[in-house]
């Protein structure tokens, strides 16, 4: 099976408002995909239909060949979510290696984790008393700690400087080329070309599934920002046309 992740005609109603909109997409194992749009775009709730927490309105969620949310993906999936869910009295080893403990890792792994997202110089300090940005190194490391293989990113590097997130990019495709799967998301568009493949989602719909290099050559421009951009005045038009003819035919 090459899909890590597939999605089939997922809805999602929040207030008796659609959040996710009929969504339909496959995420490709051993790979980085991101999922890329403005806030409150959907991305949360479509992180959350795939680990399973999510309560759903239709449609069907698949995960590692499971439905989403079956207990035995939960040492298979890891999950980060944007606030940081790691114990502030503790300290970044004990929360690591409390973690790793969870799956069965011992104190090698946890340290390893801790190395891999640059916190080993503040090991020893208390979760409550680091930066926000540091808050969230710490959770990515209790999250990658049990080794999925799977991991969905809710903004991961949101808060952390310009030199830290391409090292935290860097491993996230050592991981891939290992054979981790990943799904990252964000709403900055220069983390775009990071990504080997692309869900563009606006409004709860979808309106891109493909390679960085096909978006692109789909809008005609370089700039994936401007594509973005181009891909969502086309639905626009083509949705303002549908209505229009659904409006003569029904005159």
């Amino acid at each position: 099976m090459d899909d890590a992740i597939a999605v089939r005609d997922l809805v999602v109603d929040r207030g008796g408002r659609p959040v996710l909109d009929g969504i339909s997409c496959r995420v490709p194992r051993g790979a980085v995909t991101g999922l890329l749009g403005p806030s409150g775009s959907g991305k949360t709730t479509f992180m959350r239909a795939v680990v399973g927490v999510q309560v759903v309105k239709g449609g069907t969620v698949t995960v590692l060949g499971q439905p989403a949310g079956t207990p035995a993906l939960r040492h298979r999936v890891g999950y980060l979510t944007q606030a940081p869910s790691v114990y502030a009295d503790l300290t970044v080893r004990e929360n690591a290696r409390y973690f790793a403990a969870l799956h069965g890792r011992g104190r090698t792994e946890a340290d390893r984790a801790i190395s891999d997202v640059g916190l080993a110089e503040a090991a020893g300090q208390l979760v409550g008393t680091l930066s926000g940005g540091q808050r969230s190194r710490a959770s990515l490391a209790c999250a990658l700690v049990g080794e999925p293989e799977l991991v969905i990113l809710d903004e991961p590097t949101v808060g952390q400087d310009p030199v830290l997130r391409a090292d935290l990019w860097a491993r996230f495709h050592a991981m891939a080329a290992a054979g981790t799967t990943l799904l990252v998301s964000s709403h900055v568009m220069d983390e775009a070309a990071r990504c080997d493949r692309l869900l563009l989602i606006r409004q709860g719909r979808l309106i891109a599934d493909d390679s960085p290099a096909a978006i692109r050559a789909a809008a005609g421009v370089d700039d994936l920002d401007e594509a973005f951009l181009r891909l969502i005045r086309a639905g626009e038009a083509t949705s303002g046309s549908t209505d229009a003819t659904a409006e003569r035919e029904t005159a």
